[in-house]
Formats: C-alpha cells, sequence, structure tokens
C-alpha cells in the first residue's frame, strides 16, 4: 500500500509522536484512510458511486465464484468470435443499432398474408426484422434511458419501476506502458492511500481538483512478456465519469503525478503510452454493469428478468424475452452472469418449441 500525504511522501525522517495521545490520533487516521481505500475499492468492485447507494439488506445475495479470475488469450472479444465461428455466416448482423421494437403487434412480411408476427425490430438504418421472440440484452444503462420510448408498447409499470430502482454505474480502466518498470518484479497490486480522507467524512464534490483520489490503485498486469510493463488502475463513480470528459493528455499528466507523488521521485518517467475505457460515455451501455441499490431489491432483478407478455395463458407467449448480468440474481455484474443469463432464455424458448419440434419436425 502506498500512502500518500497532502504534500509530501513520507519518509524515515518523519519523527515519532511525542505523547500517547498523539500516537493512538495518528494511527486511528491512518487506519481511517485505509478504510476509505477498501471502500472505494467495494465502489470498483460493486460499479457504483459510493457504498451508500448500495442496498445492505440484499447485499449478500451475490455469489462469487470460486478460483482465479479468466484471462482470455487475445481480450474478451475472443469469446464472441469464437461463438460466431460454429454459426453460419450473415446469421448476426453488426452496426444494426435499433431503434425501437414493438411488440403485442400484427406485422406481416410484404407480400405475406398468410402469416403474421407478434414483434417488430425497427433499426436506425431503416431496416426492420419480424420476429415471434426476440431477446432483449441491452445494458440496464440503457434501458434507464431509452425504455420508454425504445419498447411500443411501453413496458408494464412493474418492469419499468424495476429499471428504475435497481443501480447502475460506472467502473472504468486505465492502463499505463512504461519502458521500465519502477515496481519489484513480484509485485502484483499497488493500492492508494490517502492520508486525509476517511470513510466518516463525505469526500469532496470538486471532481476537477480530485477525481484522481477517486483511484484505488493499480494491478500490475502478467506476465510482463506478454503485455509489456503495464499498470492497470480501477477507478469507479462520478470521479469516474469525469475522467471520460478529459483529454488523454490530461489524464496522463494525471496519473504520471500521482505516481510521482507516491513513489516520491519527481522525475519517475511519464508513461510511454495510455489507454482507458469510457463506459459511460458510450451511447448503447451509459455506465459499466449493475448492483442492488438503496430501494430495491433481488426481486427487482427477477422482475427484469421476467419475460413479456406477462399473461402466461396469452396466445403469443415470450414476445419479449430478456437476459444481460442485471437479470441474474446472483451472478450480477459479471460477464458469467450473462452468459447464463443468454443460456437461460434460450432454453425457456427451447422449452416452448419443443412440442412444436416433435409434431412438425424442424421450426
Amino acid at each position: 500500500i502506498a500512502t500518500v500525504p497532502d504534500k509530501e511522501p513520507l519518509s524515515s525522517t518523519h519523527l515519532a509522536p511525542p505523547s500517547v495521545g498523539q500516537y493512538v490520533r495518528t494511527e486511528i487516521t491512518r487506519r481511517l484512510a485505509i478504510l476509505a481505500t477498501c471502500l472505494k475499492l467495494e465502489c470498483c468492485i460493486s460499479g457504483t458511486h459510493s457504498m451508500d447507494l448500495v442496498a445492505l439488506e440484499p447485499f449478500g445475495e451475490y455469489i462469487s465464484l470460486p478460483g482465479l479470475d479468466c484471462t482470455f488469450p487475445g481480450g474478451y472479444s475472443r469469446l464472441p468470435e469464437r461463438m460466431l465461428s460454429t454459426l453460419p455466416e450473415g446469421t448476426v448482423l453488426l452496426n444494426k443499432a435499433v431503434r425501437t421494437i414493438q411488440w403485442q403487434g400484427s406485422f406481416r412480411e410484404e407480400g405475406d398474408n398468410a402469416r403474421d408476427y407478434p414483434v417488430r425490430v425497427e433499426c436506425e438504418d431503416g431496416d426492420t426484422f419480424l420476429a415471434d421472440h426476440v431477446i432483449v440484452t441491452v445494458p440496464l444503462g440503457f434501458l434507464k434511458e431509452r425504455h420508454q420510448d425504445f419498447f411500443q408498447p411501453p413496458l408494464p409499470e412493474r418492469k419499468a419501476e424495476a429499471i428504475r430502482r435497481l443501480g447502475f454505474g460506472t467502473n472504468n480502466k486505465i492502463f499505463l506502458e512504461f519502458e521500465q518498470p519502477f515496481w519489484e518484479p513480484q509485485q502484483q497490486l499497488i493500492e492508494v492511500v490517502w492520508e486525509n480522507e476517511s470513510p466518516l467524512e463525505k469526500p469532496s464534490t470538486d471532481l476537477k481538483a480530485n477525481w484522481f483520489k477517486k483511484l484505488i490503485g493499480f494491478v500490475v498486469l502478467q506476465p510482463p512478456e506478454q503485455h509489456g510493463h503495464v499498470l492497470c488502475g480501477f477507478i469507479a463513480g462520478k470521479e469516474s465519469e469525469y475522467m471520460e470528459t478529459l483529454s488523454d493528455a490530461e489524464v496522463l499528466s494525471t496519473m504520471t503525478h500521482v505516481l510521482r507523488t507516491l513513489t516520491g521521485n519527481p522525475l519517475l518517467p511519464t508513461p510511454r503510452s495510455m489507454l482507458r475505457s469510457q463506459w459511460h460515455s458510450t451511447p448503447y451501455t451509459r455506465g459499466s454493469y449493475s448492483y442492488v441499490a438503496v430501494g430495491s431489491s433481488g426481486d427487482d432483478i427477477d422482475i427484469l428478468a421476467q419475460p413479456l407478455p406477462e399473461d402466461p395463458k396469452d396466445p403469443r407467449p415470450l414476445q419479449l424475452l430478456f437476459a444481460g448480468e442485471a437479470t441474474h440474481r446472483t451472478f450480477y455484474s459479471t460477464t458469467h452472469g450473462a452468459l447464463l443469463s443468454g443460456w437461460r432464455e434460450a432454453e425457456r424458448l427451447n422449452q416452448l418449441l419443443e412440442p412444436s419440434r416433435g409434431s412438425e419436425g424442424q421450426k
């Protein structure tokens, strides 16, 4: 843990406190500063601006998978690429932004009066697709901003309220590449603690002056033979969203200042390159992932996951199905939660179509 004071880094020249009382106060202050950093780490894990926004009672419903994180060689994109490789060419259409999803309708292909469809998907480029069933996997952040006009007719009030109550925040990464490492060969993590902070006090709202203090530290990417000498910083909340509004040069300059301050080396070289995520400003995500906010519960996750129409006796069931990390009650905010929710909705369709498969062969 690197402890960062207000003005200058700690050194061996600091004198011991002269009294027991001063010593106790100093130690309490340091431990509170460490706890403040721990809460920032939890903000990154939960994808929230503040842990004051996260509901306590359902917090324990989240389940962590055992074992280490899995890093895909070549990045996350290799996972969908592998899935696409098993599908016929042209099955998946990219860069087809959807404007609206019309459901509970009766739509027909031009020239075909023998068959109608309950769902019509209209794209921003004017193309349309008719369907019996649509699985909606857009992020909760997008639903929060667009669900009123994205679905026609609008979603039932029960589902709209669940979307409103659930939390959705931002957690970004900042990658810094160096010519040579300034950290120890076996070092895995550099945590940053600001000595003047306490979880008992409200944090500063001056984002321009203090946004970088929300940074929890850096993970050392391993192995260097594969990644080079790279640190990956994590920052969440409003400060993370403010970071997205800055230029690359401004972020790089600030990160250099932070590292020079915590190492006490004013001559520490500037990183040779920087890469950062910008999840909040991306229009189709508007953040990173969900959390169960104060005023919501795991029941809201289940409500969001329920297919439409709500009436199980509707003659045209499962017109809209919902998947994505925000629809998994115990694995929300994770990639595996998103993947499992997609399998869940696919199986829901399989169960619906199974009788017709037996009587009609393939459908």
